[in-house]
């Protein structure tokens, strides 16, 4: 009987060390998570391994999909401590986290960013709608009343207001929250325009609106948005499509596209003209805080006004901050390790 108590406290004690205290062994923060919040999250790198003596976090690209999927693997040293996303966490997602014993997660929404659509510029910027945009990208679109595989390969054949150019346009994967955005802010939304896509069911509306092309045009370019921009700068024809920050630091090469006749920038993404705008978010595990050295002090600086304030450093990088009233809410909950119970029953 004693062996097993033995045996039974050992096991307590076993995985409270693997769900916890684990964690204290690793001297890294770990962050992953989307390419858009990216840079952001490692001017914040910079500035906290300049300024403090903790050990310089490790930041990794992944996606938004796939560093919620690697977040909500577990609690302990062999998981991420934070992950990025270009959106909110879903509830699958939320649901994956519980599953797994990631109960304890506070979501800091860090301000905006605008869905971007650039050029280089040695090419040709237009103006765009967002049904010419979703006749462009998608695997089917309407022609004639009817729904067929996509035609079109000029942008000139969709209305000869747009050049007479080859349709090449560089994207987000499906793991990107790019990519989800792109499709609720501008497939779904332009595809809703043409009476025979409006008149399906909900079901196969929705799978035709989000479906992209896989015939040439449209080139999932992975989760390095960088590589988008080098693509750009070697051909002037192509487009693509990133959040704005990575068009904001290369405005030496590249130019914006028009969406229904407003450019992103800070002023439109802010005050909201610009039709292509999402928030961007971070999420942090509550039960990492005290385990991993310098994670609260990471977090702390992160959301600070020298950060993510009107004029800290964050908006050099692109970002679009929130209001004062806001910044100060998420600030509270991010310090002090507000629950995250969107989907909580």
């Amino acid at each position: 009987m004693n062996a097993l108590k033995l045996s039974v406290a050992a096991l307590v004690a076993s995985t409270a060390f693997v769900g916890y205290a684990a964690a204290q062994t690793r001297e890294q923060i770990q962050i992953v998570g989307s390419s858009t919040v990216f840079p952001y999250t490692q001017a914040v790198v910079e500035q906290f391994s300049n300024t403090t003596d903790f050990a310089a976090p490790v930041l990794e690209s992944t996606g938004t999909g796939g560093g919620m999927q690697i977040f909500c693997e577990g609690v302990g040293e062999e998981f991420p401590d934070i992950t990025g996303a270009s959106r909110a966490m879903t509830e699958g997602e939320y649901e994956l986290c519980v599953e797994n014993g990631v109960e304890d997660i506070t979501e800091v929404q860090i301000g905006s960013d605008g869905l971007s659509i650039a050029v280089s510029r040695d090419g040709e910027t237009f103006d765009v709608t967002k049904a010419q945009l979703f006749q462009a990208l998608a695997a089917q679109v309407e022609v004639d009343g009817e729904i067929v595989d996509n035609p079109y390969t000029n942008w000139s054949e969709i209305d000869d207001t747009l050049p007479d150019a080859e349709i090449e346009a560089f994207g987000p994967p499906p793991t990107s929250g790019t990519r989800d955005a792109f499709v609720e802010l501008v497939m779904m939304e332009g595809c809703s325009e043409f009476e025979a896509i409006a008149a399906l069911g909900e079901e196969e509306m929705e799978e035709t609106c989000s479906r992209m092309r896989q015939d040439g045009p449209f080139v999932e370019a992975g989760e390095n948005d960088n590589l988008i921009v080098q693509r750009l700068q070697q051909n002037p024809e192509a487009v693509g499509i990133f959040g704005y920050s990575f068009l904001y630091e290369n405005m030496d090469t590249l130019q914006p596209v028009s969406i229904e006749g407003v450019e992103p920038s800070a002023e439109t993404i802010g005050d909201g003209s610009y039709g292509v705008a999402r928030p961007l978010f971070f999420y942090v595990k509550n039960a990492h805080r005290n385990a991993i050295p310098g994670l609260q002090e990471f977090v702390e600086e992160y959301v600070s006004e020298e950060s993510m304030g009107e004029n800290g450093y964050l908006v050099e990088r692109g970002l679009v901050p929130a209001d004062e009233a806001r910044r100060e809410e998420v600030r509270t909950a991010a310090t002090e390790g507000g629950e995250f119970t969107r989907y909580a029953d």
